[in-house]
């Protein structure tokens, strides 16, 4: 039997305009659609009917399909002979375990394709009216995932370096850990004036923007009930949020 393929295809931040071509026409042709929740009801409603449409997605304390169980579901379903989309979120490879599905198809004789996304680390700040570089307020930016891998003994982040850090800080998945994040940055001395946006379902109908600073920015999430899917953006660029957005 012929075995079939898997593209691992970014959705981008949930505007469905942003949807590249490619996405679009791959999306259109599956046999076999697996799906999670971070692509955005407009998207999701776009999934053709004539497709198996497989929701694999991780929700808080409910985890549909492990990890490995999503592996071998696109294993089973390419070696089945069928034309297979991983349909996720942004990018597949920022933060998007694209990087762990790829290996495991690779490994099994398994053609893939990865069709990248636009990233909701930037284009959800853009959204807001914050770019994440700018001449007068910042030169470098760097990533960080708010969700780490449960089952690491320590951290991989470096809080007393990305204290100190005087570019924009981009946290994806994080409104869960944002105290904790806050507390991190302040002990390594980040000053507590440093501008903050939270911004709630970026680039959709329905997106809402939070700013404040490292001093009031979780008690300003509390009090609007801030819940994800949410980007956290730390840095000066910020202060670009009220010139840059018609309010």
């Amino acid at each position: 039997m012929m075995i079939g393929k898997v593209y691992l295809v970014g959705s981008g931040p949930g505007d469905p305009e942003l949807l590249t071509i490619k996405a679009k026409r791959l999306i259109e042709s599956a046999e076999v659609i697996l799906y999670d929740q971070l692509p955005g009801k407009a998207i999701l409603d776009m999934l053709p009917a004539s497709a198996e449409r497989i929701d694999v997605g991780k929700y808080a304390g409910d985890h549909k399909l492990s990890q490995w169980q999503i592996n071998e579901l696109l294993v089973k379903r390419a070696k089945e002979g069928k034309l297979v989309v991983r349909l996720k979120g942004g990018d597949p490879y920022l933060f998007g375990r694209g990087g762990e599905e790829a290996q495991v198809l690779v490994r099994e004789g398994i053609e893939v394709e990865v069709v990248p996304g636009i990233t909701s680390a930037i284009a959800v700040p853009a959204y807001a009216g914050i770019p994440i570089t700018h001449r007068d307020y910042a030169s470098m930016v760097t990533f960080i995932t708010g969700h780490e891998d449960p089952t690491k003994e320590e951290t991989g982040l470096d809080w007393e370096l990305l204290a100190r850090f005087e570019g924009t800080l981009v946290i994806l998945m994080g409104v869960s850990m944002l105290e904790s994040n806050v507390k991190e940055l302040l002990k390594h001395g980040k000053s507590i004036d440093t501008p903050v946006a939270v911004i709630e379902k970026g680039t959709r109908p329905d997106q809402r923007v939070t700013v404040g600073t490292l001093a009031d920015i979780v008690g300003l999430c509390k009090q609007r009930n801030v819940r994800a899917p949410a980007i956290t953006v730390i840095g000066d660029v910020v202060k670009l949020h009220r010139e840059l957005v018609k309010h």
